[in-house]
């Protein structure tokens, strides 16, 4: 029987009461100390003047530069910023916390299509690119500012300057590691897709998927890439190992029982892949992890 760590995980109580629409905490610190954690409210986190501080969005871990923009639309995604090798003491941080019930009521119209579009793939948790963050600059360090309706006008035009650049944003935790289902534009796609997460603990042969969907497999190989942005192998790979990031941190399975739960049929090889994407070894993830999970 599989034990779930669930306990460990910090739901955090945000400031918003039932009449906000939103909520700005403007703060100029010299350290991040707040552990990890998740929360229903979306959350757009803007840093400044913070190099060296490690970002962790789901199963992905990074060390930010100078500026770093980030979108989480997910209540489960959990999140933190520490304090790594930063040693800045003027660093600026901007939070802003969304109530979905909110936003989700305008999603429905033709003029917030591109807000939508963000807002989905930010489940995952979206970073944007250094040309966004300068786009709303100015936007972003005004809102504090900004007092009742022409704090949601100007929040909005923020949100619609950022979603031009959706396209150019990158996705940070992995679908399957931050429980998100996949809807794709295209009905091939989205029917290998669907295989794929049924039947990924198995083997899965390029032919067969080819056939499901009427093509040859050359052709379904460059279709499948120009549609999702992966190669089909890479694709598989990726979404087994966010199910075995899920399982290290949020069960007491071995690391080899993961290796085969999750669709690797080798455990040397699962530890060399998973080695060359997270940059540790599985034993390292989970014991990272857990460590900033530390109960407030």
């Amino acid at each position: 029987m599989t034990k779930l760590f669930t306990e460990n995980i910090i739901h955090e109580i945000t400031p918003l009461s039932e009449k906000d629409c939103f909520y700005v905490a403007d703060r100029r610190k010299k350290e991040f100390t707040y552990p990890m954690h998740s929360h229903k409210e979306f959350e757009l986190n803007f840093v400044e003047h913070a190099p060296g501080v490690k970002r962790t969005v789901g199963d992905s871990i990074e060390v930010i530069g100078d500026y770093d923009l980030v979108l989480i639309t997910s209540p489960d995604l959990e999140h933190v910023w520490e304090q790594n090798t930063c040693n800045s003491l003027d660093i600026r941080e901007i939070t802003v916390q969304l109530v979905p019930c909110f936003i989700n009521g305008l999603m429905s119209t033709n003029q917030f299509d591109s807000i939508r579009r963000m807002l989905e793939k930010a489940q995952n948790g979206l970073c944007f690119p250094m040309d966004a963050i300068m786009r709303v600059y100015t936007l972003l360090d005004k809102l504090p500012e900004m007092k009742g309706f022409y704090a949601v006008v100007h929040f909005l035009t923020l949100l619609y300057e950022l979603s031009c650049f959706t396209d150019q944003a990158r996705a940070l935790s992995s679908t399957s590691f931050a429980k998100v289902e996949i809807h794709s534009d295209s009905r091939r796609v989205q029917r290998v897709q669907e295989y794929i997460g049924k039947h990924y603990q198995e083997e899965i042969r390029l032919g067969y998927l080819a056939n499901m969907v009427g093509m040859t497999e050359v052709s379904f190989s460059r279709f499948f890439k120009l549609r999702t942005g992966k190669s089909l192998s890479d694709y598989i790979i990726d979404l087994r190992l966010g199910y075995a990031t899920r399982l290290l941190v949020d069960s007491t399975m071995a690391i080899a029982e993961i290796c085969y739960e999750c669709g690797f049929n080798n455990l040397s090889n699962f530890n060399r892949i998973f080695k060359k994407k997270k940059n540790c070894s599985p034993k390292e993830f989970r014991d990272n992890y857990r460590k900033k999970r530390t109960i407030i």
